[in-house]
């Protein structure tokens, strides 16, 4: 890939990593914030179950992001992704079932992007990791 579509497809990852984190932070800390009674959705899910996910949704989007950002460990990033892309499978066939298919278009789509994410760090564009300076580097003259 050449340096000016790999600097593109770099940023556009980035965009999509950030939007996804944002929207997972946000779902994940709702589901500890919001009285249980609102937390069930269209087919009801054991409370524990749900905050489950609330913590996985959490820890995934700091996966999009973290790996990334510290360089420590990138290869997270997908896989934080793919769990991530597991979550909105779950959702969009319980919204489908329970809702129809229209409201399980937005999970679908958030799927679809996480999948993206997936895809484009795994093979496209990886992150790489911060090279280790060594000992002898490190020294104070």
């Amino acid at each position: 890939m050449p340096n000016t579509q790999h600097t593109v497809a770099n940023r556009l990852l980035w965009t999509a990593q950030v939007l996804a984190a944002l929207v997972f932070l946000f779902a994940g800390s709702a589901k500890f914030f919001l009285p249980p009674a609102q937390l069930q959705g269209p087919i009801p899910l054991p409370l524990g179950f749900i905050y489950f996910i609330g913590v996985c949704e959490v820890a995934g989007a700091l996966g999009l992001i973290l790996p990334g950002v510290t360089g420590i460990r990138p290869s997270l990033t997908p896989l934080a992704a793919l769990g991530l892309l597991i979550i909105m499978i779950g959702a969009t066939v319980i919204t489908a079932t329970g809702m129809g298919v229209i409201p399980a278009l937005f999970p679908l789509v958030v799927g679809i992007i996480v999948a993206t994410i997936a895809w484009g760090r795994w093979r496209a564009v990886p992150l790489r990791a911060r090279r280790r300076r060594s000992l002898a580097s490190r020294t104070v003259a």
